[in-house]
Formats: C-alpha cells, sequence, structure tokens
C-alpha cells in the first residue's frame, strides 16, 4: 500500500518536471483543438455560408422587386395621365372614333383620333419598355398606335376588361396576354409581353368609361433578372398571384410552381424536383402582387462547405504535426534556463547576494534573469538606505531634544521676565514679554503637529500684538471667523509665516498705514485660510517666480537644501512659506496647498487651502 501511494505521488501532475509538462501541454493543444476546431468550423461554415447566401439572395430579390416595381409604377403613372387628356376624355364619353370633321378642340386642324394616336405614341416613344397602349370605350371602340384587333370582335367582352371593370379604377396586372383578341403589330408572343390595365371611371357616377391596356415588354423584366446567378446553376424567376411564371430561363430546374408553395410574402422553403433537392428563397412585392423566387441545387452549396472543411482540417492537421516535432525542442529551450534561474534564486534564498545570471537572452527568461539580478542590487540598495535611515532617525531624534529643551528655558525665562516687569509697573514690557511667552507656548504645543484653529488663531494674535507694538499706528488688523470653527484642527504654524511676510513685505513697504485681515471659511468640506494685506504687492515675474516653487515643493526641483527664495513682495516666498506648503501637501496630498494672488500696488491675498479636521491625532508619547 505505501509502494502504491508513492507511485500515485510520482504521477501528480504537479511533481512531473516542467519539460515534461511543456510536452503534454504542447500534444494536448496540438491534437485536441485540430479535432475540436475541424467540428466547430465545419459547424460554422455550413452556418454562415448558409446565411450569407440567404441575404445576398433576399438582397438581390429585393434589388430585382424594387427595378419591376419601379417599371410597373410607371405603367400606373401613364394610364393615369392618359385618362386625364381632354381628348381622351371626350373619346371615352362616346364622341365617335374618326370624326368627319377636324376637331376644334384639338386648336391643331387635325381630327380627335389622330391627336390621342399622337398623344398616345409619345409614351410608347419615351418608354422603350411599353410594347403597346390601347384605348377602349364601353361602346367597344378602341384607339391604338401599335395593337389591333380581329372585326367582330367585342372589346368590352375581354376578360381583361371585364378585370379592369371589376377593379373601379384600380391599376391591374393581368400577366401573358395569353387567349385574348387583341394583336400587335409587332408581332410579340403572348410569352414576350405582360399585359396592365385599368378601368378609367367617372368619379361622379362611379361608372366605368373605358379601359387603358398597355402591354409590358418582358425583355424588360428578364435582363433585371437574367443577370443574377445563384452558385453554378442557380438563378431568378419571377411568378405572378396565381403560381404562373411570368420569367424563367431556358433551362428551368423548375417548370411548375405547386399550389400554397408560398405561405407568407417572404421565406425560405425547400423542394424535390426528378430525385433533385432544391432549395428556394422568395419575397412577394406588395405592390405588383409578384413573387420573385431564387431557385438554386442545394449539394452545390453542400459541396463548397465540405470542400472548406476537408482544406481546413488538413491545415490543421499538418500543423499539429510540426508542432508536436517544435514541442520537445521548445520544451527544452524554456525549461533548461528556468532550471539554471531556479538554482541561481536558491542559492540567493541561502544569503547568498552576490550571485547574480548572466545569459544574452532577450525573451522573457533573459528578462526574469536581468531582473532577478536587479532586485538582487536593490535589495542591496535597500538594506544600506535602512541602516542609514535608522541613524539619520537616531540623529533627528536627538536634534528634536535639544530643540525642544531651548524653547522651553527660553519660554521660563520670559515668563520671569514678564512678572519682573509687572512688579516694576512696565506694563507694556510686561504686556510684549506675555505675548511673546505665550507665543513660545502655542509654538509649543506639547509636540503635537495639530492643533485646535482657537490655538492657531491665539498664536496669531500674539504675534500681531508684538509687532502692532513695534509697528503702532502704521499695522491695524481684523481676524474673521465663525465661532463653530474654532473647534476644528489645523497644522499648527499654518499662518504665522504668511502673516510675517505680509508685514514685513508689504505694509512695512507702503506708505502710510496698512491694514492687515485673517478670515477662515468653510466651504464644500474645505477650510480656507486667508491673510490679505493692502501693501506694496509683487510684480508678475516674481509672482510667477514664487508659484512655480510653491507647486514645485515635493518634486526634485526643491529636493536640494535651500534657504530662502530671492524674491521679495508682500507674501515674500521665503523658506516659512515653502515649509507650510510641504507640510500641508505632505500631511494631505497635492490638491491642499497655498494660492497667492497679487500685484504691484494692489496689495496681496494669500489663501491656505485645509481640510477640515474635527479630531486631533493621537499626541505622541
Amino acid at each position: 500500500m505505501r509502494k502504491a501511494g508513492v507511485s500515485m505521488e510520482k504521477l501528480k501532475l504537479n511533481n512531473m518536471p516542467i519539460r515534461y509538462k511543456l510536452i503534454i501541454h504542447f500534444l494536448l493543444i496540438s491534437i485536441l483543438p485540430s479535432i475540436g476546431l475541424g467540428l466547430l468550423i465545419g459547424w460554422t461554415v455550413d452556418r454562415i455560408v448558409e446565411e450569407q447566401s440567404t441575404e445576398n439572395t433576399m438582397q438581390l430579390i429585393r434589388k430585382v422587386n424594387t427595378a419591376i416595381e419601379s417599371d410597373v409604377e410607371n405603367l400606373q403613372k401613364i394610364t393615369y395621365l392618359i385618362s386625364f387628356d381632354p381628348g381622351v376624355q371626350k373619346f371615352l364619353k362616346g364622341a365617335p372614333p374618326v370624326p368627319a370633321q377636324p376637331d376644334p378642340a384639338a386648336g391643331n386642324g387635325e381630327s380627335a383620333e389622330y391627336n390621342i394616336r399622337k398623344f398616345l405614341q409619345g409614351f410608347t416613344t419615351l418608354s422603350s419598355e411599353i410594347a403597346g397602349i390601347m384605348l377602349v370605350n364601353r361602346e367597344g371602340d378602341f384607339i391604338s398606335n401599335e395593337m389591333y384587333t380581329r372585326s367582330g370582335t367585342r372589346l368590352t367582352e375581354e376578360s381583361w376588361y371585364k378585370q379592369a371593370a371589376e377593379n373601379k379604377g384600380i391599376f391591374l396586372i393581368v400577366g401573358h396576354p395569353y387567349g385574348r383578341a387583341v394583336r400587335s403589330h409587332v408581332d410579340y408572343k403572348e410569352s414576350e409581353v405582360v399585359s396592365a390595365v385599368r378601368a378609367i371611371v367617372n368619379p361622379e357616377t362611379q361608372v366605368v368609361q373605358g379601359v387603358v391596356l398597355v402591354d409590358l415588354k418582358l425583355r424588360v423584366i428578364a435582363e433585371t433578372a437574367r443577370d443574377v446567378t445563384l452558385g453554378k446553376t442557380g438563378y431568378l424567376t419571377v411568378v405572378d398571384n396565381r403560381g404562373e411564371m411570368i420569367y424563367a430561363p431556358q433551362h428551368p430546374l423548375m417548370r411548375t410552381i405547386p399550389a400554397g408553395l408560398f405561405t407568407e410574402s417572404s421565406g425560405i422553403t425547400s423542394e424535390t424536383v426528378d430525385g433533385r433537392k432544391l432549395q428556394l428563397i422568395y419575397r412577394t412585392s406588395p405592390f405588383t402582387g409578384w413573387t420573385t423566387m431564387g431557385v438554386f441545387p442545394m449539394d452545390e452549396s453542400a459541396y463548397g462547405i465540405r470542400e472548406i472543411t476537408f482544406n481546413v482540417v488538413t491545415f490543421v492537421f499538418v500543423v499539429c504535426m510540426l508542432g508536436m516535432t517544435a514541442s520537445f525542442y521548445l520544451a527544452y529551450s524554456i525549461s533548461r534556463p528556468i532550471g539554471q534561474l531556479a538554482s541561481f534564486m536558491s542559492k540567493a534564498q541561502s544569503g547568498d547576494l552576490t550571485i547574480r545570471y548572466w545569459g544574452s537572452r532577450s525573451d522573457e527568461i533573459g528578462l526574469l534573469g536581468r531582473s532577478f539580478n536587479t532586485m538582487l542590487a536593490q535589495i542591496g540598495r535597500l538594506l544600506s538606505l535602512t541602516e542609514l535611515q535608522a541613524r539619520q532617525k537616531r540623529e533627528a531624534e536627538l536634534r528634536s531634544l535639544q530643540a525642544h529643551i531651548k524653547p522651553h528655558f527660553l519660554y521660563n525665562t520670559l515668563d520671569t521676565i514678564h512678572w519682573m516687569s509687572r512688579s516694576k509697573g512696565a506694563e507694556d514690557i510686561a504686556e510684549v514679554v506675555q505675548s511673546l511667552s505665550r507665543l513660545f507656548r502655542l509654538g509649543l504645543s506639547k509636540g503635537s503637529d495639530i492643533i485646535p484653529l482657537s490655538d492657531e488663531l491665539e498664536h496669531i494674535v500674539s504675534y500681531l500684538k508684538i509687532q502692532h507694538v513695534r509697528y503702532s499706528t502704521k499695522l491695524t488688523y481684523s481676524i474673521e471667523l465663525e465661532p463653530h470653527l474654532q473647534e476644528l484642527y489645523v497644522l499648527k504654524l499654518l499662518l504665522q509665516p504668511m502673516v510675517e511676510n505680509a508685514i514685513y513685505h508689504g505694509i512695512k513697504e507702503r506708505r502710510g498705514p496698512g491694514h492687515l485681515s485673517i478670515a477662515v471659511v468653510e466651504r464644500d468640506n474645505d477650510l480656507y485660510l486667508t491673510v490679505r494685506d493692502d501693501g506694496a504687492g509683487m510684480s508678475e515675474d516674481k509672482l510667477k517666480e514664487l508659484r512655480r516653487r510653491l507647486e514645485a515643493v515635493g518634486t526634485e526641483e526643491l529636493e536640494r537644501p535651500e534657504t530662502e527664495i530671492a524674491v521679495t513682495g508682500t507674501a515674500g516666498s521665503g523658506y516659512g512659506i515653502l515649509n507650510v506648503q510641504a507640510r500641508i501637501r505632505l500631511t494631505y496630498g497635492a490638491p491642499y496647498g497655498i494660492q497667492i494672488e497679487s500685484g504691484p500696488g494692489q496689495g496681496t491675498l494669500v489663501t491656505v487651502r485645509h481640510p477640515v479636521v474635527r479630531e486631533s491625532y493621537p499626541e505622541k508619547q
């Protein structure tokens, strides 16, 4: 049992060498897909060829129907034009066909019949598809240039006349003129023309006054359908609503149309004729009532599908045989460098970071090897960087401790001076010392970087009191904010650099007293702190340079050590403003920071965009 378990473990695919896995994989993707692809292609080609053949045939049928409808519609328009002619109207009302005297209504000294014949001849001349036109009144008299009838024949008894009369003015196609008494001077065969009739009805009495008979040359329809071929032996044929063939080629596959074959206005059906299965695609024109039908043997399309399938399967089989041969070589060429790389990784895992992959391959294996070398070099650099950062952190903590010791000592000393000034009665000195003491106390903030907005404003008020003592009436200031905003939290020392620049580079440089206003508003879940002065302002070039410096904060451009940017102006662009911009960007990201607007002699507006923070970060221990 134990041996059987070991054998099953060896047969597991995950435990096989990658070389054998690749060979099995290549064989599977070569043989199985060839069989599936052959079946899929056979089914797909059969379906697509049949759909495309049906769609193409239906498009051809639609075009043929459109052409036939256009010709028939032209005939219909001609019958309407004939019925509106005054001479024709007079003839239909029973005027004799050959008047003894010229007709004054004609205006040309000719007889009425001559003018009607000339009128009808204009249609046959302009429309070459018309074989002849005959005009018959209800008395049986007729006028025609191309057609005549045997003597003693009463045309009103003809079937085509009766059909036209029954339709009461509706245009009607009666098909081939088999058995009628009308003949043509050109001696067209009955199978060479198609007749159409329309009764002319009195609009007031609805009485049939006569019939217009028009013969259409079949070659017009034949030229439209004859040029269309479906496959090798397929063709188009046109059938009327009675199942009679209007047009068919000389040797049709179907000589008769079974009754009830067309059950819908368009569709696909099949019929077996003389042991041969035919596919029929048809569409009936709603205007003419004729059905255009495509007829072609089904074995022709099947033969083409079988030929395509055979060629594809043969090609896939040859490709699979070549793939099997190439699979062994590919498996070896892929597995060997992977094994070498796995050996190098094993050595690196054991702690040897000096190992390197050596190879000149340009494929994924070579890329992986070079990435392996880069990774090892990067790990070495990161280890060195980690050691350096740890050392710098210890030094920074030491400097921070020293920096905190000095302000504490200075704060205690200032507090002593404050009480000594009070005891000596020097109130102005006491107020300045007290403001400076409060300034240092708020600046320490117990080591916290996030302080309440009320503390930040108290810090600014202490700073402004000291400056007001110095500049007296030259400096006035105001602070505006809603009371509930004082509970929000901001980065400490956020406004002092802007206020300092506004005083030293703006108000100090202007003539006369200046005013500095500070406002805090909340908008769209952001806090906007503005410092506005009416000082000297700055030039456009200096403003562009300052804005560029502020946008470059945090990028490589400002990674080099700088103490102050040499531009002057109301919101001077010294180290303090850049420090505020850097702290905001590092803490909250690029959307937040400082925006400056200024102009020469127009003062400066500095806007600090700060997110709304309702809770302070935990204080450092």
